[in-house]
């Protein structure tokens, strides 16, 4: 397994340098494939317009690399959505997608209904949370899938600074995400940011995986699509360095129990471990127990929705 690891990273881990941008829109152009970028966004106001504006200045009017940005506000109760429609975003609400259906919170909710609103061939998420963003990002991840029609999903790996430090965020990646998969799926132990938000997928892959509607979208995509389609069609790019608001502690417990419930369901069909986790915080009397839910939905892939079929036939 690890000489196949290895083959693999030798053979389909790259850097955003190995595409020069014209050899990249020279493919979109050959192949008439096009793009929508996704933005999932909960309050997200100080972010998301710079991450817009970066995108349609350098990939939409300086080249024709990418032909929507959608971002899809997931009940934000700040001014998100208006900043976002300002910077040139097409804003959805998560709840005006499929109404029959109520939504529920989460982020693989909003990046699952986000197939009902976008048209492109290739779909390439990014986190609404990003500070000093590079488009980079976006033709890294989309350049694979556009030159080499052997690949169907490209994760973009980073490094991820903590208060300074270089390579000290992604604790949950660390601490939950990484010894699963090194333990239950160690063919995909060459993804160095496995839990990241920005990758890209072919709209014929995405809409055959089931999405869970938590935290758990990532890991629990990365292992369909590996059953699905198989290592091979899987990819990774380097596009430097992310920086984001990094979550305290408490809130990456639930990430990880997410994360764990989703591993532990592509495990063991049928069978599940207690969906709650509790934690701890210090109140006046003392430690107080704070018992959460784990995200236990999933959404069923978007092929059998019926309103998803009619749109396509249209």
């Amino acid at each position: 397994m690890l000489e196949e690891v290895e083959r693999w990273l030798a053979t389909r881990s790259w850097s955003v340098n190995d595409r020069p941008l014209h050899r990249i829109l020279a493919a979109k152009q050959r192949t008439g494939q096009s793009v929508s970028v996704v933005l999932p966004a909960l309050d997200e106001e100080e972010t998301v317009g710079d991450i817009v504006a970066v995108i349609r200045h350098d990939l939409m009017r300086q080249v024709p690399l990418v032909d929507e940005i959608v971002v899809v506000d997931s009940g934000s109760t700040d001014r998100t959505a208006a900043v976002a429609a300002a910077a040139g975003a097409r804003v959805v609400h998560r709840d005006s997608i499929l109404p029959r259906i109520p939504a529920v919170p989460g982020k693989g909710e909003v990046l699952w209904r986000s197939l009902l609103v976008t048209t492109g061939d290739i779909v390439c998420f990014v986190d609404a949370d990003l500070r000093d963003f590079s488009s980079d990002f976006v033709t890294g991840i989309v350049g694979p899938l556009l030159t080499d029609p052997e690949v169907d999903l490209v994760k973009a790996m980073y490094d991820r600074p903590l208060a300074g430090a270089a390579g000290q965020g992604g604790r949950v990646t660390e601490l939950m995400a990484r010894p699963l998969l090194n333990m239950h799926w160690p063919q995909l132990a060459g993804f160095v940011q496995p839990l990241g938000g920005e990758y890209a997928a072919r709209r014929g892959l995405l809409e055959q995986l089931p999405f869970p509607v938590g935290y758990g979208v990532e890991l629990g995509m990365l292992v369909d699509a590996l059953h699905l389609v198989g290592l091979d069609a899987l990819a990774q790019v380097d596009v430097g360095v992310r920086k984001h608001r990094h979550q305290d502690g408490q809130a990456l417990g639930r990430m990880s129990a997410a994360i764990y419930r989703t591993a532990q369901l592509r495990l063991a069909r049928g069978h599940l471990v207690r969906p709650a986790l509790t934690q701890f915080e210090r109140g006046e009397n003392g430690f107080e127990p704070r018992t959460y839910s784990v995200d236990t939905e999933e959404r069923p892939p978007m092929v059998e929705i019926a309103e998803y079929a009619e749109r396509r036939v249209a």
